[in-house]
């Protein structure tokens, strides 16, 4: 392959969906994190990753897809955005997955106007949502998340 590049997939649901690998940082079995009042109803709590307030997101809601209870088989997904880190939480992942430009399909030809995606990966089996991660979460989104965490935690996020 002369031009490749890595994605980091996940499922949810029967769906699979994928983030860079330059984005992501970890991927960790589901650990607890603390509910934080005030933030975004997309966020579904707080964690600290050695010394880092990192918002725990639901991708699910943001996706439109039934909400899931999180359990021990889940788990969590530590990327990085332009602005901030987040947690995602997602039911599995399936690992690294490389392909080239060429096999990506731009969301226009598919259904023009889709949100936060950015590319689609066809597979004999199925097709593989590439996630914009800086689409995420919104400009209001960001700057109410960025205020609550700064009141409860004293602590300054972005990049």
């Amino acid at each position: 392959m002369n031009q490749s590049n890595r994605l980091v997939v996940f499922t949810l649901d029967e769906q699979r969906y994928a983030l860079n690998l330059f984005a992501v940082e970890r991927v960790v079995r589901i650990v607890e994190f603390v509910p934080l009042p005030k933030a975004p109803e997309i966020v579904l709590g707080v964690l600290n990753v050695q010394g880092r307030i990192i918002p725990v997101v639901n991708i699910r809601k943001r996706f439109r897809l039934p909400e899931k209870e999180v359990d021990l088989n889940s788990h969590l997904i530590i990327a990085h955005t332009l602005r901030r880190d987040v947690g995602l939480v997602v039911d599995a992942v399936m690992g690294v997955f490389e392909y080239s430009e060429q096999e990506v399909i731009t969301p226009e030809k598919i259904l023009p106007g889709i949100e936060y995606i950015e590319g689609v990966v066809r597979l004999g089996d199925g097709i593989i949502l590439i996630h914009n991660l800086d689409t995420f979460l919104s400009l209001e989104e960001e700057s109410t998340l960025d205020k609550v965490i700064e009141e409860r935690y004293k602590v300054r996020q972005g990049r």
